[in-house]
């Protein structure tokens, strides 16, 4: 009898962890602000200190001048054993004028390694150069801590 039971619990311990296995994980990397967050800054009113009262520090700002503030998030999937997918990744960009005034709010995504822009607040790009904006969406979980420790 005390057989029976110990099979029948391995038997459930086993069929919870074959169900679970295929069950997918989601896992959320980085922040981006939602649009309805992103109301609340105002073209040509805001500086880059209520920016950052309103949503928070950018990931990072602009590489060659402060002209910006970036905001990187993405979505990744995983069943079982396999490796991370990423489902969805964003770029939020808030530009600013010579007065540290916003001077736009756009919105990026990458699809079939083009960078598409999903929303502008103002109908010029500012984003000049989208080659960093197409290898910061890129790259974005492909750092090898192995090489970057110097291990190979």
């Amino acid at each position: 009898m005390r057989q029976i039971a110990i099979l029948r619990g391995a038997t459930i311990l086993i069929a919870a962890f074959a169900l679970t296995a295929c069950v997918a994980t989601y896992r959320n990397h980085g922040y981006a602000p939602t649009d309805q967050e992103l109301q609340d800054i105002i073209v040509g009113v805001d500086t880059r200190a209520s920016v950052e009262d309103t949503i928070g520090r950018p990931s990072t700002s602009g590489v060659l001048t402060e002209s910006a503030f970036y905001y990187l998030g993405d979505r990744r999937r995983q069943f079982a054993y396999q490796a991370p997918r990423v489902i969805d990744r964003q770029l939020v960009a808030i530009s600013f004028d010579s007065n540290d005034l916003v001077s736009n709010i756009e919105r990026f995504t990458l699809e079939d390694g083009r960078v598409v822009p999903i929303s502008r607040r103002v109908t010029d790009s500012s984003v000049e150069n989208t080659a960093f904006l197409r290898q910061l969406l890129g790259n974005l979980g492909r750092f090898d801590a192995g090489r970057l420790l110097g291990g190979g």
